[in-house]
């Protein structure tokens, strides 16, 4: 059995909410506290509220600093948006500002486990690279405006301490909502989603505009970023427990990061899997010739599989659909190749989880020369199979039948393989 977590972000995420969520999933505070002391931080402590949202009940994470030179004097942290600011942080100066190595720094030196230490570290990385490239600045000199204050390390270390102590085999994420509206930070005021969360959310399935303000913040991002294996809309898991974790801002949806913890059967074991996008169309007014041409473009932009099915559309017309499988970091490229190259006037969209088994390229010697193999295996069993165009090119060189060259070749490498 495997143990899956599961973020559900439909109200998104951000680095309290998630928090609070792993507390109310069931990781003991008080291991938190211990954890979090080993970092040597001071001058802050973390509240805990009951609330109840929507008629849910969930945990609401508060960070409260302590200014250095008004001892008596606390400010609260909004625990839904760290990037907005709208409370004025009473830290002290070196707390407004840290650069990534000083933050890379206090974590290395602390006494935690080497695995939190890697997973945190990760995540500020993660957030050094989104904000070195939006300010176009060294990785190692950004300066954490948004998230370098001393309740965004508690909230991502929490994650990482979080994390190693659930010790899960697999997360999975949902669409990440991002909100909508604007968001203001350091440098101004930006429309949702805020310009380093739009950098860490690539790649990343998301949605928009089901609450009115900004849902995913760039320290939600991050986590989500580094932590997630697999996003998928529909997982398949035996649920076990559930977490709710509030944010500080209400809308017509509830405004918690809701996580899952369960098991899943080890049928699939040893497979590996992807997220993936089908897109398709059909086409009924368009010369056959073309298809070759189109085929031949989806795979240079980076189409994983193509192909063509006769159908039938409406006035009994005989007609192609046009089926393309690609990542969904290849989706824009491959629309652009489907509206330009073909007569269609619009694609369909699918998500979709690729499974995988294991292979390898081995170049292979035989008795008519060098041939590429592709192996696959899995669960004790391999395969073997020649590339084809190798073969193609031995029986022109050889003048030899095609069939009889794969042949050869098959029974060779078999021979050697297996």
């Amino acid at each position: 059995m495997k143990k899956i977590l599961f973020y559900d972000c439909f109200a998104g995420i951000s680095g309290d909410m998630h928090l609070a969520a792993m507390i109310d999933l069931g990781v003991p505070y008080s291991y938190i506290q211990s954890e979090l002391k080993k970092l040597g931080l001071s001058g802050y402590q973390i509240e805990i509220e009951h609330v109840v949202t929507h008629g849910i009940s969930a945990k609401r994470l508060n960070v409260l600093t302590t200014d250095s030179t008004e001892s008596d004097h606390k400010t609260f942290k909004s625990p839904q948006l760290e990037a907005i600011k709208t409370h004025k942080y009473h830290e002290p100066k070196h707390h407004q500002q840290r650069t990534f190595s000083e933050i890379r720094r206090i974590i290395a030196d602390s006494t935690l486990s080497d695995k939190v230490k890697n997973l945190s570290i990760k995540i500020f990385e993660k957030l050094a690279i989104a904000e070195s490239k939006v300010h176009n600045i060294p990785v190692e000199q950004v300066h954490f405006h948004e998230v370098g204050a001393i309740d965004s390390i508690v909230d991502i270390v929490g994650a990482a301490i979080c994390i190693d102590y659930l010790n899960p085999d697999m997360i999975i994420a949902s669409t990440v909502e991002l909100g909508s509206g604007t968001v203001r930070c350091a440098h101004g005021t930006y429309p949702v989603p805020a310009p380093a969360t739009a950098e860490l959310i690539k790649n990343i399935p998301v949605s928009m505009g089901r609450v009115p303000f900004e849902a995913t913040t760039p320290t939600g991002a991050a986590i989500v970023a580094t932590l997630v294996d697999s996003f998928q809309k529909y997982p398949s898991f035996t649920l076990e427990q559930t977490g709710y974790g509030a944010g500080s801002r209400d809308s017509e949806i509830p405004n918690v990061l809701r996580i899952f913890i369960g098991k899943q059967e080890n049928s699939l074991a040893g497979y590996n899997h992807e997220s993936a996008l089908i897109l398709e169309c059909n086409i009924d007014d368009m010369n056959p010739e073309l298809y070759e041409n189109i085929v031949n473009r989806l795979f240079e932009v980076g189409a994983q599989d193509v192909f063509l099915t006769p159908i039938l559309m409406k006035k009994m017309r005989p007609a192609q659909k046009i089926t393309v499988l690609c990542l969904p970091s290849q989706r824009d490229l491959v629309l652009k190749v489907l509206f330009q190259e073909t007569t269609t006037l619009g694609v369909r969209e699918y998500d979709a989880c690729k499974w995988m088994i294991d292979r390898e390229i081995l170049p292979i010697e035989t008795s008519l020369g060098i041939v590429r193999v592709k192996k696959s295996f899995s669960e004790g069993i391999s395969k073997f199979k020649p590339e084809y165009d190798d073969c193609v090119s031995i029986a022109k060189q050889r003048n030899m039948p095609l069939i009889e060259v794969m042949r050869i070749v098959q029974q060779e490498i078999g021979n050697k393989l297996l």
